[in-house]
């Protein structure tokens, strides 16, 4: 299937995308596709609408990683950028005529050989600041194309990993220490990151660079907004782990509980809500220290849960902007 789609074709990437999945198999997509079922219900709702904005799309992996859940599930892990030259509307979002990317982090468990899930996150603000239709606050982090690994091993990836997810689990079990058992030392950054480690964020958060970077751009209006968050294994909450090499990887549908009650999170004003984040990482562990984190959270889900529709503010934004259809000369 992957192969298929890394040069997107309607009539093949249909077939090869229904051949892949369980008819009834559970997809559990972003916002706005949300809830579908089976190879069809992807197409349909996300890659052919995708294909009609970008005729010319294609599916670039960069980290593939597989592996057994402490559960006993197997699945596969794919990061990477769909890109093609935006030149129709995709929902609702102008076409810029020129070549676009948007980060994906999907996940699929495997039974049999067949998908028989698949839990996904697209980053559509990506798109959307690409088109310069983002309607929300500015990001605090760097935008970027997210690159692959920098060992540039993302799709060759081998070995038993289970020394990289026990230290992602470890450095995230110190973070969740802040602050109701002390001050920002008892996260003990220092101990889990890499003095240049990356941490590759979604649009609308955007990416951030060392301790510094991530706590200016990140954790601080984070955690000042939401300080009682809640990971895993919580009621309603569930984290899949697996580890390949150096590479661990974490899907939850929703992975994160936390209350909205402090300012300064993305603009977003205190609502005394409760919150659930579908979150969809990949670290890199070097030398024993995490030196890559991607992340994906899907923000629009979040902003929907406070009462704000952002692809409904975006059509307000865009009244008096066309999202006509764009053909681009041919060169000659």
């Amino acid at each position: 299937m992957c192969a298929a789609l890394r040069a997107v074709e309607a009539e093949t990437g249909a077939a090869a995308v229904q051949a892949a999945f369980a008819a009834d198999a559970p997809l559990r997509l972003c916002h706005p596709f949300d809830d579908q079922s089976g190879g069809s219900g992807w197409w349909d709702a996300c890659l052919g609408p995708l294909l009609r904005a970008m005729p010319d799309l294609e599916r670039r992996d960069m980290i593939v990683v597989e592996g057994m859940t402490p559960q006993g599930q197997h699945w596969i892990g794919c990061m990477g950028q769909y890109m093609g030259t935006f030149t129709a509307p995709f929902l609702d979002i102008p076409p810029t005529g020129h070549l676009a990317h948007m980060r994906y982090h999907e996940f699929f468990r495997i039974e049999a050989g067949i998908v028989t899930e698949m839990q996904a996150i697209w980053d559509i603000p990506e798109l959307m600041m690409q088109a310069g239709a983002w309607p929300m606050a500015p990001q605090l982090g760097k935008f970027l194309a997210t690159p692959a690994p920098m060992t540039q091993d993302g799709l060759a990836i081998e070995g038993d990993g289970q020394a990289a997810v026990d230290l992602v689990i470890a450095m995230l079990t110190d973070l969740c220490r802040y602050p109701s058992e002390g001050g920002p030392e008892v996260m003990k950054l220092d101990t889990y990151w890499h003095p240049r480690f990356n941490w590759y964020g979604p649009a609308g958060i955007g990416t951030a660079r060392g301790v510094p970077g991530f706590r200016n751009w990140h954790q601080i209006p984070f955690l000042r907004a939401m300080p009682d968050r809640k990971l895993d294994a919580m009621g309603d909450l569930m984290s899949h782990w697996i580890g390949q090499g150096q590479y661990a990887a974490e899907t939850g549908w929703p992975n994160m509980r936390l209350t909205l009650s402090g300012d300064g999170w993305m603009g977003v004003a205190p609502t005394g809500r409760e919150v659930l984040l579908r979150s969809l990482d990949f670290w890199r562990v070097e030398e024993g220290l995490i030196r890559e984190n991607w992340v994906l959270v899907d923000l629009l889900d979040f902003y929907r849960q406070v009462g704000v529709d952002v692809l409904g503010r975006m059509r307000e934004f865009n009244k008096a902007r066309t999202v006509a259809p764009i053909t681009v000369p041919g060169g000659k």
